[in-house]
Parts: C-alpha cells; sequence; structure tokens
C-alpha cells in the first residue's frame, strides 16, 4: 500500500440572508410605534387645551350670568 494523500474538505456555513431581512422589519416596527406614541401624546395635549379653554367659557358664562342677576351690566 502506497501512502495515499489525504484530501480534507472544509465547509464553511453561511449566515442566513433572513438576518438583515429581519432587521429592516424590526426597526419600521419600532418607527411606527414611535410614530404612534408621539400622535397619541399631540391628542391628550389637545383634549387639555380644549378642556382648559372650555372651562374658560364657562367660567365667563357664570361672570355674565352673575352681572345679569345683579343688573350691573
Amino acid at each position: 500500500m502506497a501512502d495515499e494523500p489525504k484530501t480534507v474538505i472544509v465547509e464553511r456555513s453561511r449566515g442566513s440572508n433572513a438576518t438583515p431581512i429581519i432587521a429592516i422589519i424590526a426597526l419600521l416596527i419600532l418607527a411606527v410605534g414611535g410614530y404612534f406614541l408621539l400622535q397619541s401624546q399631540d391628542n391628550k395635549n389637545d383634549a387639555v387645551s380644549t378642556a382648559a379653554s372650555q372651562v374658560g367659557d364657562a367660567a365667563q358664562d357664570v361672570g355674565d350670568a352673575a352681572r345679569s342677576a345683579t343688573g350691573a351690566e
């Protein structure tokens, strides 16, 4: 028997091509979530401003009614 050369085959596995796609999808989800979070904060601020305005209008109406009742127009 003669010495036969031994051949070693090395197979390198590559990473999945899905990793960048999953990362992009995750970033999109975060961006959409952030957008809706900011919009809900704006809606709350608008609601508070509207309520404060309505309280001011009601106070004006009460003052006008008091002046009318006392005849001090």
